[in-house]
């Protein structure tokens, strides 16, 4: 019998999974505008798997602070992706969080 914590887990998963999938088209333009010269679908796929959420994540969980999103997501690159992955995904992430907080600021 699965945990509570398993299960909220579990939950919080599924959370994620069907915002990216639901908002894939406008998450995928983010990531290719904020990662200049990379097509999203040329990027390594741990690279845009962790993008994608964390991109959602920023684009729509505002109670979600950026610098956990970001943490979370480089600290995720680092044990899972590439050699330049945490470095790759900071920067995207980086710029997505600015122009975010940005858009915000202005009411737009």
């Amino acid at each position: 019998v699965p945990d509570e914590a398993s299960l909220a887990a579990a939950e919080r998963a599924l959370e994620l999974a069907v915002g990216v999938a639901r908002n894939r088209k406008d998450i995928d333009l983010a990531i290719g505008r904020a990662s200049e010269n990379w097509k999203v679908e040329r990027l390594a796929a741990v690279d845009r798997a962790v993008l994608r959420i964390a991109t959602y994540e920023l684009l729509h969980e505002p109670e979600t602070p950026p610098e956990v999103v970001i943490d979370e997501a480089v600290e995720i690159a680092r044990r899972f992706g590439g050699e330049r992955s945490p470095a790759f995904v900071n920067g995207v992430l980086d710029v997505i969080a600015r122009q975010v907080r940005g858009a915000r600021e202005s009411g737009a």
